[in-house]
């Protein structure tokens, strides 16, 4: 077994999203996680007192690793940010499903990212709003944005989308459309 120094909060959290990832975040326990990194359990409480303290920095993880993907794609979508970072924020969802539901569908405070973090995931995306929709108008718009593309998201990670079609094509056109609707 390798000595518990080879192993940090990076390592900890990668790999219980990995975890998560396959078998699902009911069946991630510190134990199973202490044996997929070839370490003893204690050793996982150096850093973790509980499960919900791993899932928390988990959680944040996830919401980091969302706002640096939107941020990329605001940079490289200087025609229409909110569509690049509509659809990096959908890709992302859709590699990451059970992370990113498990950080952004909890109705436990506990296990949410926190406040400071899910400011900055929503900063790229307001000032892309404040651009179509005016600085005046851009938390509205903002809000209108987010609870799109996360129900969006969501409905479609949950198997809620069920009628046929392109779902990446319409995502796209309820997109454009919306940010058509701020633009007139």
């Amino acid at each position: 077994m390798p000595y518990p120094s080879q192993v940090n909060v990076d390592t900890i959290v990668a790999k219980a999203r990995e975890m998560i990832e396959v078998e699902g975040v009911e069946a991630l326990s510190l134990s199973k996680l202490a044996t997929a990194l070839n370490i003893k359990a204690p050793s996982l409480y150096r850093y973790f007192d509980s499960k919900n303290a791993l899932l928390r920095a988990l959680n944040g993880d996830t919401a980091m690793r969302l706002t640096e993907t939107m941020r990329a794609a605001a940079e490289t979508q200087h025609d229409n940010p909110l569509l690049g970072m509509a659809l990096a924020y959908h890709e992302f969802a859709r590699a990451n499903p059970a992370a990113y539901q498990l950080a952004f569908s909890s109705a436990n405070d506990d296990l949410r990212p926190d406040e400071q973090m899910l400011e900055q995931l929503a900063l790229p995306l307001q000032a892309a709003m404040a651009s179509i929709s005016g600085e005046a108008d851009s938390l509205t718009a903002l809000r209108g944005a987010w609870a799109l593309i996360h129900g969006f998201v969501s409905l479609e990670l949950t198997g809620q989308m069920r009628r046929g079609g392109d779902l990446e094509a319409t995502f796209v056109r309820v997109v454009e459309a919306y940010s058509r609707g701020w633009g007139s």
